[in-house]
C-alpha cells in the first residue's frame, strides 16, 4: 500500500507539472522542437486581419511581402494557415448618402478578397466559405482565406444585403464598431453611457435572423453588453467574439467580462483572445506608449509620415484611418527596435501577457470556448506576436504553459471551424423549415 500510494502522488505530480516522462522539465531546444511539430500538425487560424483594397492589384499584392503584418510569405514563414480578411467599414452618418459609401466601401474590399484567390493567387490561397472548405484547402496544401465583416452599417436599412455578403463569402458579421450603427449599439456608449437604442434596433433583431437563416456568425465584439444579451437570447445558433480578450485581467469596454464569458460558454460560442496590447495590460500598454512617443513622432516626421494618437484615430475618416494603418507597423517597428537598445525601457506587451488571457478564459468557461485572434492590420500584435510571421511563438508559449497538441488545435482554429459548422447546420434547419 505504501508503494502504491508513493506511485499515485508522484503521477499526481507529473500531472500538475506537465513535465516530461523523466519528470524533468523540457529544455528550450525540447520545447520548441515539440512546438513546431505540434505547430505543424494543427490547423493555425487567426480570426481577424484587416486589410486595405491598395495590396490587392497587379502590382502589389498579398504575394509580396509588404510591410503590412499579413500577407502570404508572412503567413507561410509563421505556420499561419488560415487568415479571416476583414470587410471593415468605419462608423458614419446613418444617412442615406452614408449608406451608399458604406455599402460602396464593403464591395470594394469583397472585390478585393476575390480577386486574391480568383486572379492574383490560386495557386497559393483559396476562399473558404465552410468549415469543411477550409479543411480541404488546407489538407490540399494550400493557405486558406475566409472572410469576416467588421461592422454591419453598410447593410443600411436593406435586409436583403445580408444575402448579399453572405453570398460573397462573408460568414461572420459584427452589428457595430466604434459608434452605434443602424443595428446595434456599441460598446463605445460606456464612455458617457448614451445609447441609442438600448441594445439591438428592430432593423438589429430582424438582421439576427437572417445571419441565422444564411449560416453568418454574429460576431459579438464591438457592441454594447445589453446588445450581445439580446443577440444571444434571439440566435439560434452558437456566437463568436471574433477579437476580445478578458475584462477580468484588463479593464477595457472591448473586452468580455466574466458574466459575459459565462453567456458565451451557455450558448456554446467561442471567445477568440486578441493580441492587442491595450485589451490586454492596460497599463504595460500606457507605460510604453507614453515613453514611445518622442520615438515614433521622431521617426514619423523622418519619413514624413502624419501621426495620430488612437483617440485622433477615431475622428479620421475611413481613407485617413487605412493610411494611417499601412504606416503604423513600420513606425512601431523602428521604435521598438530602438526602443529596445535603451537601457530600463519600459517593457512592452508580449505573448506572454496574451497567453495569460487565454489561460484565464479557458479556467473560467473552458478549452472549448476560447480561440486565437490578432487584429494584425487593424492595430493589433504583441512584442514575439508583432506579425503573421512570428505565429510558431503563441504555440511555443502554449506548450511552455502545459497545453496538449490537442488542446492548442482547439485554441488555434478547431472551436472556430466547429462553430461555424453549427451555424451552418442551424442554416439548413431553418431554410429546410420554411
Amino acid at each position: 500500500m505504501r508503494y502504491l500510494t508513493l506511485f499515485l502522488l508522484t503521477l499526481t505530480v507529473f500531472s500538475c507539472n506537465k513535465q516530461t516522462p523523466d519528470n524533468q522539465p523540457l529544455s528550450e531546444e525540447e520545447l520548441l522542437a515539440k512546438a513546431k511539430a505540434i505547430h505543424a500538425r494543427v490547423i493555425t487560424l487567426d480570426t481577424h486581419n484587416d486589410i486595405n483594397v491598395k495590396n490587392f492589384t497587379d502590382s502589389v499584392n498579398y504575394t509580396q511581402d509588404l510591410d503590412t503584418q499579413v500577407n502570404l510569405p508572412k503567413m507561410k514563414k509563421g505556420g499561419l494557415d488560415v487568415s479571416w480578411l476583414i470587410v471593415y467599414t468605419g462608423q458614419d452618418s446613418l444617412t442615406e448618402a452614408g449608406y451608399a459609401k458604406a455599402y460602396q466601401n464593403a464591395m470594394d474590399k469583397f472585390t478585393a478578397i476575390h480577386r486574391l484567390v480568383e486572379e492574383i493567387a490560386p495557386d497559393e490561397i483559396g476562399l473558404a466559405t465552410t468549415a469543411g472548405q477550409a479543411r480541404e484547402i488546407h489538407a490540399a496544401g494550400k493557405l486558406v482565406a475566409m472572410i469576416g465583416i467588421e461592422n454591419g452599417y453598410p447593410i443600411g436599412t436593406d435586409i436583403g444585403n445580408v444575402k448579399k455578403f453572405y453570398d460573397l463569402g462573408g460568414r461572420y458579421m459584427s452589428l457595430a464598431h466604434n459608434g452605434h450603427s443602424q443595428l446595434s449599439d456599441s460598446n463605445t456608449g460606456e464612455r458617457d453611457s448614451t445609447w441609442l437604442h438600448h441594445g439591438l434596433s428592430e432593423l438589429g433583431k430582424q438582421v439576427i435572423a437572417e445571419m441565422n437563416k444564411w449560416g453568418m456568425m454574429i460576431d459579438v465584439s464591438h457592441p454594447s453588453k445589453e446588445a450581445m444579451r439580446q443577440m444571444i437570447e434571439l440566435s439560434k445558433a452558437p456566437l463568436i467574439a471574433s477579437h476580445s480578450s478578458a475584462r477580468a485581467l484588463c479593464d477595457h469596454s472591448r473586452n468580455l467580462d466574466d458574466e459575459q464569458l459565462a453567456w458565451m460558454k451557455e450558448n456554446g460560442g467561442v471567445v477568440q483572445t486578441v493580441a492587442f496590447s491595450s485589451y490586454l495590460n492596460k497599463e504595460k500598454a500606457a507605460a510604453r506608449n507614453e515613453a514611445l512617443k518622442s520615438l515614433r513622432l521622431a521617426i514619423a516626421d523622418s519619413l514624413g509620415i502624419q501621426w495620430y494618437s488612437w483617440q485622433e484615430f477615431r475622428g479620421l475618416s475611413e481613407a485617413a484611418q487605412m493610411a494611417f494603418l499601412a504606416n503604423r507597423g513600420k513606425v512601431n517597428k523602428l521604435a521598438n527596435a530602438k526602443a529596445n537598445t535603451i537601457p530600463g525601457f519600459p517593457p512592452a506587451v508580449n505573448v506572454a501577457d496574451f497567453v495569460d488571457h487565454i489561460d484565464y478564459m479557458v479556467n473560467k468557461i473552458g478549452i472549448d470556448h476560447v480561440g486565437i485572434s490578432s487584429d494584425f492590420d487593424g492595430g493589433g500584435g504583441v512584442e514575439g506576436w508583432s506579425d503573421a510571421s512570428e505565429s510558431l511563438n503563441v504555440t511555443v508559449e502554449l506548450v511552455r504553459r502545459g497545453y496538449t497538441e490537442a488542446a492548442i488545435g482547439k485554441l488555434w482554429g478547431g472551436n472556430l471551424l466547429r462553430v461555424l459548422a453549427e451555424v451552418e447546420k442551424t442554416a439548413k434547419e431553418i431554410q429546410a423549415g420554411g
